[in-house]
Protein backbone atom coordinates (compact mmCIF):
# COMPACT_ATOMS: atom_id res chain seq x y z
CA UNK A 1 0.00 0.00 0.00
CA UNK A 2 0.76 3.20 -0.45
CA UNK A 3 2.84 4.90 2.35
CA UNK A 4 1.10 8.69 2.46
CA UNK A 5 3.15 9.25 6.15
CA UNK A 6 6.36 8.68 4.25
CA UNK A 7 5.28 11.00 1.24
CA UNK A 8 4.92 13.92 3.21
CA UNK A 9 8.28 13.31 5.10
CA UNK A 10 9.85 12.97 1.84
CA UNK A 11 7.57 16.20 0.42
CA UNK A 12 8.79 18.39 3.36
CA UNK A 13 12.52 17.15 2.60
CA UNK A 14 12.29 18.43 -1.17
CA UNK A 15 10.90 21.20 -0.66
CA UNK A 16 14.00 22.36 1.84
CA UNK A 17 16.11 21.24 -0.58
CA UNK A 18 14.88 23.09 -2.90
CA UNK A 19 15.98 26.00 -0.61
CA UNK A 20 12.43 27.08 0.84
CA UNK A 21 10.49 26.46 4.09
CA UNK A 22 8.03 23.98 4.35
CA UNK A 23 6.75 25.64 6.88
CA UNK A 24 5.76 28.96 5.40
CA UNK A 25 1.95 30.01 4.64
CA UNK A 26 1.80 28.89 1.38
CA UNK A 27 3.69 25.26 1.85
CA UNK A 28 2.15 24.64 5.38
CA UNK A 29 0.14 22.00 3.61
CA UNK A 30 1.85 20.73 0.48
CA UNK A 31 3.00 17.73 1.65
CA UNK A 32 -0.53 16.57 2.49
CA UNK A 33 -1.75 17.66 -0.53
CA UNK A 34 0.91 15.69 -2.24
CA UNK A 35 0.47 12.71 -0.18
CA UNK A 36 -3.16 12.40 -1.52
CA UNK A 37 -2.50 13.49 -4.94
CA UNK A 38 -0.20 10.47 -4.94
CA UNK A 39 -2.33 8.18 -2.82
CA UNK A 40 -4.94 9.04 -6.01
CA UNK A 41 -2.38 9.06 -8.79
CA UNK A 42 -0.83 6.02 -7.96
CA UNK A 43 -3.77 3.65 -6.98
CA UNK A 44 -3.09 1.39 -9.80
CA UNK A 45 0.58 0.32 -7.96
CA UNK A 46 -1.68 -1.58 -5.08
CA UNK A 47 -2.73 -4.07 -7.43
CA UNK A 48 -1.41 -6.56 -10.01
CA UNK A 49 -2.69 -6.83 -13.09
CA UNK A 50 -4.96 -10.13 -12.14
CA UNK A 51 -6.20 -7.91 -8.99
CA UNK A 52 -7.33 -5.49 -11.47
CA UNK A 53 -8.81 -8.54 -13.41
CA UNK A 54 -11.01 -9.27 -10.69
CA UNK A 55 -12.10 -5.84 -9.95
CA UNK A 56 -13.61 -5.40 -13.23
CA UNK A 57 -14.46 -8.84 -14.23
CA UNK A 58 -18.56 -7.82 -15.43
CA UNK A 59 -19.30 -10.39 -18.35
CA UNK A 60 -21.72 -10.98 -20.40
CA UNK A 61 -22.48 -14.43 -22.54
CA UNK A 62 -25.84 -14.45 -23.51
CA UNK A 63 -26.00 -14.23 -27.28
CA UNK A 64 -22.35 -14.69 -27.61
CA UNK A 65 -22.16 -18.07 -28.78
CA UNK A 66 -21.31 -16.80 -32.49
CA UNK A 67 -18.18 -18.75 -33.50
CA UNK A 68 -15.47 -16.54 -32.52
CA UNK A 69 -13.99 -14.13 -35.02
CA UNK A 70 -17.69 -13.06 -36.15
CA UNK A 71 -17.43 -10.23 -33.90
CA UNK A 72 -14.72 -7.28 -32.80
CA UNK A 73 -15.23 -5.57 -30.27
CA UNK A 74 -13.15 -1.67 -29.88
CA UNK A 75 -13.66 1.05 -27.63
CA UNK A 76 -11.42 4.09 -29.20
CA UNK A 77 -10.03 7.38 -27.34
CA UNK A 78 -9.88 6.42 -23.79
CA UNK A 79 -8.70 9.14 -22.08
CA UNK A 80 -6.36 8.91 -19.44
CA UNK A 81 -2.43 9.89 -17.76
CA UNK A 82 -0.18 8.33 -15.99
CA UNK A 83 3.44 8.85 -14.33
CA UNK A 84 7.20 8.17 -16.39
CA UNK A 85 9.10 6.27 -14.06
CA UNK A 86 12.13 7.69 -15.76
CA UNK A 87 11.71 11.11 -14.82
CA UNK A 88 8.26 10.95 -12.45
CA UNK A 89 6.46 13.35 -15.06
CA UNK A 90 3.31 13.50 -16.51
CA UNK A 91 2.47 11.55 -19.03
CA UNK A 92 -0.79 13.49 -20.62
CA UNK A 93 -3.26 13.90 -23.34
CA UNK A 94 -2.94 9.99 -24.26
CA UNK A 95 -5.61 8.15 -25.42
CA UNK A 96 -6.05 4.05 -25.58
CA UNK A 97 -7.76 2.06 -28.50
CA UNK A 98 -8.87 -1.06 -26.84
CA UNK A 99 -9.91 -3.80 -28.99
CA UNK A 100 -10.51 -7.84 -28.78
CA UNK A 101 -12.82 -10.85 -30.41
CA UNK A 102 -15.07 -12.06 -28.07
CA UNK A 103 -14.80 -15.80 -27.28
CA UNK A 104 -18.35 -16.35 -25.80
CA UNK A 105 -18.38 -13.93 -23.74
CA UNK A 106 -18.20 -9.44 -23.39
CA UNK A 107 -16.79 -7.20 -21.13
CA UNK A 108 -18.58 -4.17 -20.22
CA UNK A 109 -17.77 -1.41 -22.17
CA UNK A 110 -17.32 0.81 -19.10
CA UNK A 111 -14.67 -1.79 -17.93
CA UNK A 112 -12.67 -1.48 -20.40
CA UNK A 113 -12.15 2.23 -19.81
CA UNK A 114 -11.68 1.19 -16.07
CA UNK A 115 -8.68 -0.88 -16.71
CA UNK A 116 -6.91 2.10 -18.43
CA UNK A 117 -7.59 4.38 -15.88
CA UNK A 118 -6.48 1.74 -13.20
CA UNK A 119 -3.01 0.39 -15.09
CA UNK A 120 -2.52 4.28 -16.12
CA UNK A 121 -1.86 5.17 -12.51
CA UNK A 122 1.28 3.34 -12.10
CA UNK A 123 4.82 4.65 -12.42
CA UNK A 124 6.02 3.02 -15.70
CA UNK A 125 6.60 3.43 -19.09
CA UNK A 126 4.28 3.62 -22.17
CA UNK A 127 5.27 0.36 -23.74
CA UNK A 128 4.26 -1.35 -20.90
CA UNK A 129 0.94 0.26 -19.93
CA UNK A 130 -0.22 -1.23 -23.34
CA UNK A 131 1.05 -4.92 -22.75
CA UNK A 132 -0.94 -4.76 -18.86
CA UNK A 133 -3.84 -3.80 -20.19
CA UNK A 134 -3.97 -6.42 -22.78
CA UNK A 135 -2.80 -8.85 -20.24
CA UNK A 136 -5.54 -7.98 -18.25
CA UNK A 137 -8.51 -7.67 -21.29
CA UNK A 138 -6.90 -11.17 -22.35
CA UNK A 139 -8.04 -12.71 -18.83
CA UNK A 140 -11.74 -10.84 -18.16
CA UNK A 141 -12.75 -11.97 -21.77
CA UNK A 142 -11.00 -15.32 -22.37
CA UNK A 143 -9.75 -13.97 -25.86
CA UNK A 144 -6.28 -14.59 -27.25
CA UNK A 145 -7.44 -12.32 -29.83
CA UNK A 146 -6.27 -8.36 -28.50
CA UNK A 147 -5.09 -4.74 -29.26
CA UNK A 148 -4.49 -1.69 -27.47
CA UNK A 149 -2.42 1.42 -29.22
CA UNK A 150 -1.54 3.74 -27.43
CA UNK A 151 -0.80 7.59 -27.98
CA UNK A 152 -0.07 10.32 -25.61
CA UNK A 153 2.54 13.17 -24.72
CA UNK A 154 5.34 12.80 -22.17
CA UNK A 155 6.39 16.01 -20.05
CA UNK A 156 9.86 14.26 -19.83
CA UNK A 157 10.15 15.07 -23.29
CA UNK A 158 7.81 18.30 -23.55
CA UNK A 159 8.92 20.44 -20.34
CA UNK A 160 12.01 19.88 -20.26
CA UNK A 161 15.26 17.97 -21.69
CA UNK A 162 14.71 18.43 -25.26
CA UNK A 163 11.46 19.98 -25.10
CA UNK A 164 9.72 19.54 -28.06
CA UNK A 165 6.67 20.29 -27.23
CA UNK A 166 4.77 18.77 -30.16
CA UNK A 167 6.56 15.17 -29.93
CA UNK A 168 3.81 12.28 -29.30
CA UNK A 169 4.49 8.86 -28.85
CA UNK A 170 2.36 6.02 -30.46
CA UNK A 171 2.83 2.20 -28.89
CA UNK A 172 1.16 -0.58 -30.19
CA UNK A 173 0.41 -3.99 -28.64
CA UNK A 174 -1.12 -6.28 -31.05
CA UNK A 175 -1.88 -10.14 -29.94
CA UNK A 176 -3.52 -13.15 -31.66
CA UNK A 177 -5.75 -12.54 -34.43
CA UNK A 178 -4.58 -8.91 -34.71
CA UNK A 179 -0.88 -9.38 -34.94
CA UNK A 180 -1.79 -11.97 -37.68
CA UNK A 181 -3.91 -9.76 -39.65
CA UNK A 182 -2.78 -6.78 -40.68
CA UNK A 183 -6.53 -5.78 -41.76
CA UNK A 184 -7.71 -5.72 -38.04
CA UNK A 185 -5.16 -3.33 -37.03
CA UNK A 186 -6.35 -0.41 -39.14
CA UNK A 187 -9.50 -0.34 -37.27
CA UNK A 188 -7.13 0.56 -34.40
CA UNK A 189 -5.16 3.11 -36.47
Amino acid sequence: MIDTQAIKEHIKGIIKALGDDPEREGLKETPDRVAAMYAEVFEGMNYSNHEIAQMFDKTFEDGFETDPGDNMVLVKDIGFFSYCEHHMALMYDMKASVAYIPKGKVVGLSKIARVVDMVGKRLQLQEKIGMDIADIISEITGSPDVAVTLEGYHSCMTARGIKKDNSKTFTYEFRGKFKEDKTLQMYLR
